[in-house]
């Protein structure tokens, strides 16, 4: 490798999209940071191949998508097992959803449409944000969508209709979502 100062300049020139991206899978900040730690630590591991590649971006758009995906796959799977110990684990689901609806609903009255928007967004459920974020931030259709996430198409879309509806919902009506 050559200078530190060169991959420095490489993750400043796409932390934006790498964390963008990562943000609008996982719906959260902190997750988002930790999908976008690993996406350039596995760009500096395959340093000479992937800073010089004139298709970096992609790499690090497949991979940041990658990572999300795995992360919230392991996330599930880890709620289920939680979830079978402990009816009270359940509730206490229940109301972080809950305690966590309430102030988006609280910022929707405040932010403009774009802001509002992505914060619905955040605030969808994995199995309706992560095909919506896929169809409409990453231009996949709903058959790799599904071959991605290993569901079927009818499922995709029925993810994805509920998903614009809760949107169309909590933003009251006001918004067109497609």
């Amino acid at each position: 490798m050559n200078a530190p100062h060169e991959f420095e300049a490489f993750v400043r020139r796409y932390q934006d999209m790498v964390f963008a991206t990562a943000v609008r899978l996982l719906g959260s900040p902190a997750d988002a940071e930790d999908a976008a730690q690993t996406v350039f630590l596995r760009a500096f591991q395959r340093y000479d191949e992937v800073v010089r590649s004139p298709a970096a971006a992609g790499w690090l758009k497949t991979t940041t998508r990658n990572v999300c995906l795995n992360h919230l796959a392991r996330y599930r799977s880890r709620w289920r097992f939680f979830s079978e110990l402990s009816d009270e684990g359940r509730a206490g689901y229940a109301d972080g959803i809950a305690a966590d609806v309430l102030p988006i609903v609280e910022q929707l009255e405040r932010a403009d449409l774009g802001a509002a928007l992505e914060q619905a967004v955040r605030g969808l459920p994995d199995h309706q944000r992560v095909p919506l974020v896929l169809f409409h931030f990453d231009g996949a259709s709903y058959r790799e969508i599904a071959d991605t996430l290993g569901v079927s198409l009818p499922k995709v879309k029925t993810d994805i209709h509920r998903g614009r509806e809760t949107l169309r919902r909590l933003l009251g009506g006001t918004a067109v979502v497609r």
